[in-house]
């Protein structure tokens, strides 16, 4: 058993390690699994979105995803987001965030793939790519939100991207998903899965809900606290915050380098 800046950690049986907090509300475990024990063999899990910018409730999403199926959860930021406006931040310096946010973070990482293709980002051709280099049999997931799902029928060649990955439906309280639309309702009849092995038993075309506690968190309404000159450092990591400082982001006033 070793000590880790006030975290007590053991190893589990089940191959994660089992991490034990001690704060003032006491002694808390999470399951946490190292990156040697995430073999992306099993599932490659793809988190796409703008984060404009990154924030505690992307983090908490990836860490649950992380948690509830034992996979590596690749963060692949949009550069040209076909479904929304332009973003305040550039790609790059999105990406830089998404790095500065889960540097020492076990299971998470980033994946540049969408940076250096040119045109919309389509996540049809982010999985198209992927699948290529995996193989028709490997286990592939796109991780997105309920809100996000509900708009599939949007998206470019929405119903071939069942044909190429499994889908992992972020809901938070009070939006589930039984009651969908059409054309989405009937896509989706027959995929649901209850089991997280479900994912790796076959290469595509489940789904599979991944239920989240309510966040406060919302990236747009970030984005307007920055410019309104609003207390907004305590949604997202510290190091995410003194970049958009550092770079002025959103309406940030730039930090002034020391001795100025």
């Amino acid at each position: 058993m070793a000590s880790l800046g006030g975290q007590v950690e053991r190893k589990h049986p089940a191959g994660c390690r089992r991490r034990e907090r001690q704060g003032a509300a006491g002694l808390g475990l999470s399951c946490v699994a190292e990156p040697e024990a995430i073999p992306d063999r099993m599932l490659t899990l793809l988190y796409g979105g703008t984060f404009d910018p990154v924030h505690h409730g992307h983090l908490a999403v990836a860490r649950a995803a992380r948690d509830a199926l034992g996979a590596r959860v690749h963060l692949v930021p949009a550069a040209d987001p076909p479904h929304r406006a332009p973003p305040g931040a550039s790609a790059a310096q999105r990406a830089a965030m998404l790095d500065l946010a889960i540097a020492g973070e076990p299971g998470l990482t980033v994946d540049r793939r969408e940076l250096g293709r040119a045109g919309p980002s389509y996540t049809f051709d982010t999985l198209a790519e992927l699948r290529r280099e995996r193989g028709p049999a490997a286990p592939l997931a796109w991780l997105v939100g309920a809100d996000a799902f509900r708009g599939l029928p949007g998206w470019h060649r929405w119903r071939e991207l069942f044909d190429l990955a499994h889908w992992v439906v972020a809901v938070r309280p009070g939006h589930d998903l039984a009651a969908l639309d059409e054309p989405l309702a009937s896509a989706c009849a027959g995929r649901w899965v209850r089991e997280p092995d479900a994912l790796t038993a076959a290469p595509a075309g489940r789904i599979f809900v991944l239920e989240m506690p309510l966040r406060p968190e919302s990236a747009s309404e970030l984005r307007r606290r920055i410019a309104a000159r609003e207390d907004w450092a305590e949604m997202l990591p510290a190091a995410v915050a003194g970049y958009i400082r550092t770079e002025g982001l959103y309406g940030a006033v730039p930090r002034r380098p020391r001795g100025r």
